[in-house]
């Protein structure tokens, strides 16, 4: 067993948390090993002032990570999966998934108790296509603002700019501490999460043989057959660009429940289904879901997607 171990990271508050979460673990499952925590600046963490869709979605948050695991600087990296891309880089793997935290979204508002309750016309902030286009589609009225920056950064913001409320991931509000700034969490009729919000991935090389059996113990058998369904519909459905699509999956008695929605950016057009199978379909049931539901309007929406 290696006696080392250098883990990559994002620098923000919630990426240093995770990171040291799962050199926790690690510590605590293999006595005397040493965990090194290594920052690495992302693209996306360097072009602050652009809204995420017109940067191009893909691989902002993990393509110098998964540099630095190829040269064999680092040896893994944690990741919030909501961020990683569908495919991965020749050489690399996702060795864990850990169990899903809550997978929302959370409503903070100064003001407001829910978004029912937002005024007409009211300024809400975030940095998601997906969360836009749901918004819209419930709430036509709601002026949304793109939000980029740290979990921190949005929340000053929030103030900042006069907004009347943001929309920020449950999961990570919780890690850091924050849950009673939550004023509402957003039920999934109204917005359904991103592909794999709330769980973490640990990539690794897919040829250190010896990391990947270190690793195993993180790795969560649902959560992984849920979001292995969500991964698999996000893959068949995206262009080259993010896109508003939400999806979650659930298991039950061995079978994967996904629920997924394809939105226009305004909200006005969507194409919303589930469909079900065994947990050892997970794949096939993202791509089964994915096809009907393109083929039910879902493909004329993504052609007037503007993909960068």
């Amino acid at each position: 067993m290696k006696e080392k171990l250098v883990i990559g990271t994002r620098g923000s508050k919630l990426a240093l948390w995770q990171a040291n979460y799962i050199a926790e673990c690690l510590k605590a499952r293999y006595p005397g090993l040493e965990v090194i925590i290594k920052r690495v600046m992302t693209t996306g963490d360097k072009i602050l002032d652009v809204p995420l869709a017109k940067i191009g979605g893909k691989g902002l948050f993990t393509k110098e990570l998964e540099t630095e695991m190829l040269s064999r600087e680092i040896d893994l990296a944690v990741h919030s999966l909501k961020d990683m891309p569908t495919e991965l880089p020749p050489g690399l793997t996702l060795a864990a998934i850990t169990e899903r935290v809550d997978p929302g979204d959370a409503l903070i508002s100064p003001k407001y108790k829910t978004v029912d309750q937002l005024p007409q016309g009211a300024k809400v902030g975030t940095s998601s296509l997906r969360r836009k286009a749901q918004l819209l589609s419930y709430r036509p009225d709601l002026n949304i603002s793109d939000l980029r920056g740290n979990l921190d950064t949005r929340l000053q913001k929030l103030e900042t700019e006069q907004l009347d409320a943001i929309v920020l991931a449950v999961a990570g509000l919780k890690r850091l501490g924050w849950e009673e700034r939550i004023t509402q969490i957003l039920p999934q009729e109204m917005c359904l999460p991103a592909v794999g919000q709330g769980a973490l991935a640990i990539e690794s090389r897919s040829d250190d043989v010896e990391v990947l059996s270190m690793l195993t113990f993180l790795n969560d058998e649902k959560t992984r057959a849920a979001v292995t369904a969500e991964r698999s519909f996000l893959h068949e459905v995206e262009g080259g660009c993010q896109v508003p699509v939400g999806v979650y999956g659930t298991v039950s008695n061995n079978e994967v429940i996904l629920e997924a929605v394809i939105l226009s950016v305004d909200g006005t057009k969507k194409v919303k289904d589930t469909l079900t199978a065994s947990c050892n379909e997970a794949q096939a049931l993202g791509r089964s879901l994915a096809q009907r539901m393109l083929d039910a309007g879902g493909r004329e929406i993504m052609a007037s997607l503007e993909c960068i």
